[in-house]
């Protein structure tokens, strides 16, 4: 039986309409709407793709979005002095550094110069490890979606088998750490892995977040298992394609997500349910 298609734009739908009822609720108890900074360095055409979909995401929900698009050449003394007026503005609730920096910046100098009660990306280490220790606050938006995604699945987590393709900090790390908390045993597979296909097979919760078509191969795939495609990859003819070779894969998993379609509509979800969050955070703290 081919898989059930896991469909991350109706998941991602709902909890934009749950954020837009909420800011609506705030307004009516006359709180200011949640306010989010974006700041995008550079002309990158795939980052202004990405931060146009996220200011629209939050004009439909009735988050304030704050638009800082900076030149190619802004120094990194400049945008942190940015960063740190943001940090002491009381409009601005969260704070989103679209990655990556041009060159002669350091990403890590920037992201941890983000107050962590405005980091809406869930980057800096203090919120990392926060959710290391089972004490979540902010957390990344893309592996949070993903147990989203996995929740409306009616995922169970405990006993389960959770395998991830890929490390980085910003998806594969911050995943293991979210499938941790939830009871899954966790395998992390790397560059320096051997035998992916072995690894790959004993998964019954499949996660490959890694930027290379096809390099989880679907015969690897356990029958019946949950497979989560982050991986979204443009193939010469113009085409979008995740990281799993996806019409073999659907032939042996139970769920699927497709690409596109999938994880990425749930991390512009996430970021407007963390900004919610943080302000509802500074509201109860002030």
């Amino acid at each position: 039986m081919p898989a059930n298609i896991i469909d991350g734009k109706a998941i991602a739908a709902e909890i934009r309409e749950q954020v837009k009822q909420a800011v609506i609720k705030r307004t009516e108890h006359g709180m200011a709407a949640p306010g989010l900074a974006v700041i995008l360095v550079g002309e990158s055409p795939a980052s202004q793709v990405y931060v146009r979909k996220k200011r629209e995401a939050c004009a439909e929900a009735g988050v304030l979005s704050k638009a800082f698009d900076l030149p190619d050449n802004t120094s990194e003394s400049d945008l942190l002095n940015l960063i740190k007026q943001l940090n002491d503005d009381n409009e601005i609730d969260g704070i989103l550094v679209q990655l990556p920096l041009p060159e002669h910046i350091d990403s890590t100098t920037v992201l941890e110069a983000i107050h962590p009660d405005k980091d809406v990306d869930g980057f800096h280490p203090y919120n990392i490890g926060r959710l290391a220790q089972r004490m979540p606050s902010l957390r990344p938006c893309t592996p949070h979606g993903v147990i989203h995604m996995l929740d409306s699945i009616g995922e169970k987590y405990k006993g389960r088998h959770a395998v991830i393709v890929g490390a980085s900090n910003i998806v594969g790390r911050p995943m293991g750490l979210e499938l941790l908390l939830a009871g899954a045993t966790v395998t992390t597979c790397h560059r320096f892995t051997d035998d992916l296909a072995a690894h790959v097979a004993r998964a019954d919760i499949l996660v490959v977040a890694v930027g290379k078509p096809g390099i989880v191969k679907g015969e690897w795939v356990k029958p019946g298992a949950t497979v989560i495609d982050v991986g979204i990859n443009r193939t010469a003819e113009g085409k979008l394609t995740g990281d799993v070779d996806f019409e073999a894969a659907a032939e042996k998993a139970a769920f699927i997500t497709p690409v596109p379609g999938g994880v990425g509509p749930m991390t512009v979800a996430m970021l407007l349910r963390n900004t919610l969050q943080a302000a509802d955070n500074h509201n109860s703290n002030s």
